[in-house]
C-alpha cells in the first residue's frame, strides 16, 4: 500500500514542474515560429515580386504617355492616367534595363522609365555587352530610399546612395528601392552618352 504522504508529495512535485515544462515547450515552439517568420519576412517582397513576374512594369514607351508629356514637370503627371499599377506593399518588378549586346556594345533595351511615388520596386540592370560599363543615376539614387543591391545572391545594404554600378562582366545587378520624391532623373553610362547609352527615370505622384 502506497504511503499517502509520500504519494501526495510526489504528485505535488509533478504539478509544480509541469507549468515550467509546458511553458518551455511553448517558448521553444514560439521562438521557432518567430524565427521562421523572420526568415520568411526577409524575402517576402522578392517572392511576391517574382510571383507577379508576368505583370512587370513596362518602360515608358509602352505606357499611356500623352504626346509632349516628357516636357511636363513630373509632378504634373498622373500615375493612374499613365497606367501605372496602384501602390502596393510588395515590390513591383520593373522590366530589366539591358545595356549592350553581343552584336552591339552600345545597345540599350529601353531608355525611359516611369515609376509611381511611394512604391517599392525591384529592378535588374543587366550587362550583355563585352565592354566595361559604369551605370550612373546619381540624382535618382539620392531621391529614393535605397533598400539593397543584390549581385549573385549577395546583398549590399546601404545607409545612403551608391555612386555608380560597375559591370566588369556580363550579368545582372538588382537594385531594390522605394520611390520618394517626384521628379525626372537622368541615367547614363559613363563615357558612352554620345553613343545613346542614356535615358530618364521619372517618378510621378
Amino acid at each position: 500500500m502506497i504511503n499517502r504522504p509520500l504519494w501526495l508529495a510526489l504528485m505535488a512535485s509533478v504539478l509544480a514542474f509541469a507549468p515550467i515544462t509546458v511553458a518551455a515547450a511553448q517558448d521553444a515552439n514560439g521562438s521557432s515560429a518567430a524565427m521562421s517568420a523572420d526568415d520568411d519576412d526577409d524575402d517576402d517582397d522578392d517572392d511576391d515580386a517574382v510571383a507577379g513576374h508576368a505583370d512587370m512594369l513596362p518602360p515608358a514607351s509602352e505606357l499611356n504617355m500623352a504626346p509632349g508629356s516628357e516636357m511636363m514637370p513630373a509632378s504634373a503627371l498622373n500615375a493612374d492616367q499613365i497606367g501605372l499599377p496602384p501602390v502596393s506593399l510588395s515590390s513591383q518588378i520593373i522590366t530589366p534595363l539591358v545595356i549592350g549586346s553581343e552584336d552591339d556594345p552600345y545597345a540599350v533595351s529601353a531608355k525611359d522609365f516611369v515609376l509611381r511615388a511611394g512604391q517599392p520596386y525591384r529592378w535588374d540592370i543587366v550587362s550583355k555587352g563585352g565592354v566595361e560599363y559604369k551605370w550612373h543615376a546619381p540624382d535618382f539614387f539620392r531621391n529614393v530610399w535605397n533598400n539593397q543591391i543584390v549581385i549573385a545572391d549577395r546583398e549590399i545594404h546601404m545607409d545612403g546612395s551608391p555612386a555608380w554600378l560597375e559591370f566588369d562582366a556580363q550579368g545582372p545587378i538588382t537594385v531594390q528601392f522605394q520611390t520618394v520624391r517626384p521628379g525626372r532623373y537622368d541615367w547614363y553610362v559613363e563615357g558612352l552618352e554620345d553613343e545613346g547609352m542614356k535615358g530618364t527615370i521619372t517618378i510621378v505622384p
